[in-house]
């Protein structure tokens, strides 16, 4: 697709990428259902650009983390199943229902508005119960299942569809001991439910990480979200990989960020650029200044450190990261001019810089390098 030259930064989302990390991941899968897990604006490749290409890949869940994000896709005309993943605000119930919208549950509260809500469209609600495992983040401990199960009982509405849990440090370390505590306590509370005589249709735990390295975690269905947009969870989980003999899923990066030279300036040997004058020139210096900033969700702890591409070279970033600039020594780059495309995540010629690298660089994870680029700016399938 041709980029609409009227644009001074975009985010580019490669269809042909997520299309071969979709088939990946299905190998890997075999018969287990992949939920395509867009929360975060489809961590920050936008929600329903990825939700038309997962569509399109024959994903039929989609994993969400409020009520907006599924009235979103709903909206827009998807019909596949929607489970909200987050917290649902108790007054949120009608919509949920109304919409057709899965949610994990872990509070008797929630279970209450959510029959009621049914009770009154003289519908069912549908929800996937969250089990404690070890993450200590969302869930029901494993001990308190009888006094939940009880209370559901007496809600002929609500549908258990599913039981659900999730890793705490399946992408931290090459150690699997305590991965493998937390399948086990799933694995109990299942068992559990098979002793009350109920079999749960959608059992699910497994993450990006589970999936390339956990087969036995797979269950009825794997929500994968950092993995379909060419990310690998973690070093760790790539070297986990290979200790075990698997062959690593071979994924390509989806999402490109590029943006527009806004001026050319020539400034003086011992000049000072940007706030706070942290950088001063050694030499004549000629400099690119750049429409992005903090604002757009390019750290500003990459002041002075990062780099983007320019003709396909490499233009140290000089000076602080501003709300809405960055400035680049374009010096050892010849004819560069006004509105010269930039590349501050993807390739430009034998040149690329990853999410991963800016990470590095900023102390943090790719997932917080991506989902933090601004909504705002436009997502454009090429």
């Amino acid at each position: 697709m041709k980029i609409d030259e009227s644009l001074v930064q975009w985010v580019e989302i490669d269809s042909q990428a997520f299309r071969h990390n979709v088939q990946e991941f299905k190998k890997r899968l075999g018969r287990t259902e992949l939920m395509a897990v867009i929360k975060a604006n489809a961590y920050g490749h936008g929600l329903l650009v990825i939700a038309r290409l997962a569509k399109e890949a024959g994903i039929r869940w989609f994993g969400v983390n409020n009520v907006e994000e599924g009235l979103a896709l709903r909206q827009a005309g998807f019909d596949q199943a929607i489970l909200i993943l987050g917290y649902v605000p108790l007054s949120q119930a009608e919509a949920v229902v109304h919409y057709d919208l899965r949610t994990v549950v872990y509070n008797l509260e929630n279970l209450k508005v959510l029959a009621r809500a049914a009770r009154q469209q003289k519908k069912k609600a549908f929800v996937h119960l969250k089990i404690e495992t070890g993450t200590n983040r969302q869930g029901i401990p494993i001990k308190k299942l009888g006094i939940i199960f009880r209370e559901i009982k007496k809600l002929p509405e609500i549908v258990v569809e599913g039981l659900s849990s999730h890793f705490a440090n399946i992408e931290d370390t090459t150690d699997d001991v305590y991965p493998r505590y937390q399948l086990n306590n799933f694995l109990e509370a299942i068992n559990w439910f098979k002793r009350q005589g109920v079999e749960i249709p959608v059992k699910h735990m497994s993450c990006t990480a589970a999936a390339m390295l956990f087969p036995e975690t797979h269950f009825d269905l794997v929500r994968v979200g950092i993995g379909l947009y060419g990310l690998w969870p973690s070093r760790e989980t790539l070297v986990s990989c290979r200790m075990r003999g698997q062959e690593p899923l071979k994924l390509k990066p989806v999402l490109s960020w590029r943006a527009k030279v806004a001026q050319v300036k020539s400034i003086a040997r011992g000049a000072c650029i940007g706030y706070g004058c942290t950088y001063r020139t050694t030499r004549p210096t000629k400099l690119a200044v750049i429409p992005v900033g903090y604002y757009d969700g390019y750290d500003r702890s990459l002041s002075n450190s990062a780099y983007v591409l320019i003709r396909g070279k490499r233009a140290q970033i000089r000076g602080r990261v501003c709300m809405n600039f960055i400035m680049a020594d374009i010096t050892d780059i010849p004819g560069v001019k006004l509105e010269d495309r930039v590349t501050l995540i993807g390739t430009d010629g034998k040149e690329k810089i990853t999410a991963d690298q800016l990470a590095s660089l900023a102390g943090t994870i790719s997932y917080e390098i991506v989902t933090r680029i601004n909504p705002l700016i436009p997502r454009v399938i090429v």
